[in-house]
């Protein structure tokens, strides 16, 4: 696995590569936002680790810019940066994952463990959580072989949890996905959720949506 590290401070750089050299994981660095997009464009690396401070370009900036280059490598967003509007911003950006600084060595681990799951995941044509089935190329859904019908702001909402699955997804990160560009509007992402659930979950025994209270929403079979 190979992981790029755009960051400026260039100790923190070197501790997270040390511990992730513990793993069989090779590094490759920049430090400022303009050679680390550059280097995320010429390169193939599986995961980028991305500060938003930084010279010459910030990390919102150079996320921005890979996704309009359609270069979809996950990025974790690692920043000292901990308010909800500078986690909007992130995922707002395109990065996958959002952590404050400091955060323990094994959690970045898990973290970076998960994007690289959640990307295979993105490549699959048809996505199966217990009797649901989507077929993301025609965008059906099928569930117990029954045809449900959804929205298109439905269809955003379920695949996005099917791929983020069992994951709970924070509310903020849905309403961003939903108004990347507005102010997000909970009210509305309960409504959509509201219709989601009447036709996957209601006639059906057993529910896949679950609401995980100061949590955020969850697409898994119950055990």
């Amino acid at each position: 696995m190979q992981v790029l590290i755009i960051d400026d401070d260039s100790e923190f750089s070197a501790a997270l590569a040390d511990y992730f050299e513990l793993k069989g994981v090779e590094c490759d660095f920049a430090y400022n936002g303009s050679s680390g997009l550059a280097l995320a464009k010429q390169e193939s690396a599986d995961v980028i680790i991305l500060d938003v401070n930084m010279p010459k370009m910030d990390g919102y900036e150079v996320c921005s810019l890979l996704r309009e280059a359609y270069i979809q490598t996950p990025v974790l967003m690692m920043t000292a940066y901990d308010t909800m509007e500078d986690e909007l911003a992130g995922f707002r950006s395109g990065v996958d994952d959002f952590v404050v600084k400091p955060c323990p060595m094994p959690v970045v681990w898990a973290r970076i463990e998960a994007l690289l799951k959640r990307s295979r995941a993105r490549n699959q044509q048809t996505i199966t959580i217990a009797d649901l089935v989507l077929d993301i190329p025609s965008q059906e859904v099928r569930r117990a072989g029954d045809l449900i019908k959804v929205t298109p702001v439905g269809w955003q909402l379920l695949l996005y949890l099917a791929k983020e699955s069992p994951r709970v997804v924070p509310r903020k990160e849905l309403e961003a996905l939903i108004w990347p560009e507005g102010d997000p509007d909970s009210s509305n992402l309960k409504v959509q959720l509201s219709r989601l659930r009447k036709v996957l979950d209601k006639p059906y025994q057993t529910p896949l949506l679950h609401t995980r209270i100061n949590s955020g929403i969850q697409l898994k079979e119950q055990q």
